[in-house]
């Protein structure tokens, strides 16, 4: 398949624990549909949100040893995003490679700042004001981005600037997580090969 005659950007993987069992599908050049199924409502949510403002195509079916907590869940999601990504960017010929990015939720904002670099690194700067959005820990939020960038390699700096309200400060980051990457894949017309004076990413 091809988009705009750029190849479609998408890969999809499945990834079975004792602990977990998730299929995952990612379209970079998306439309911004979400079809997720997964034990935890509040990553539901982030994840739909990440889509809808990235312009992906994201499709997660996800169950998991809920009873003992969402850790595992969480945990192996972002592995599997972080995968899929990798995977669907292949060479990364023609990206953007860079992003940074703001979003306000109410009187909450957060930055997020990509470097599409093979140098998997995660800076968090967030305190929020609860250690729970209903059954979801906050810390959670840590997990999932770090793991993410990690299986994604990518240089990845999430700073939630302030805010009061605990579900608009996860909010806003993972909306300002689905632009900035939507940004940083971006084809520009102008690179020739990969951005990068190493002439490989």
């Amino acid at each position: 398949m091809e988009n705009n005659g750029q190849p479609t950007r998408q890969a999809g993987l499945s990834r079975k624990t004792n602990e977990t069992d998730i299929k995952l599908s990612l379209t970079v050049d998306g439309s911004g549909q979400a079809e997720l199924e997964t034990d935890v409502p509040f990553l539901n949510h982030m994840l739909d949100l990440f889509t809808k403002h990235g312009q992906f195509d994201l499709s997660v079916q996800a169950r998991g040893d809920i009873e003992i907590d969402d850790h595992h869940t969480v945990e192996d999601i972002g592995i599997c995003l972080g995968q899929a990504l990798r995977e669907a960017l292949g060479d990364k010929k023609g990206i953007k490679r860079y992003a940074s990015v703001f979003v306000p939720m109410d009187e909450a904002l957060a930055q997020v700042i990509i470097d599409i670099s093979n140098r998997p690194h995660f800076e968090y700067r967030a305190e929020y004001p609860s250690q729970q959005v209903g059954s979801f820990s906050t810390e959670m939020v840590h997990e999932f981005l770090w793991k993410f960038a990690l299986e994604a390699r990518l240089t990845l700096h999430v700073i939630v600037h302030y805010g009061f309200n605990t579900h608009h400060m996860i909010e806003a980051v993972f909306k300002a997580l689905g632009r900035a990457l939507d940004e940083a894949t971006a084809i520009d017309p102008r690179v020739k090969g990969v951005p990068s004076t190493k002439g490989v990413l």
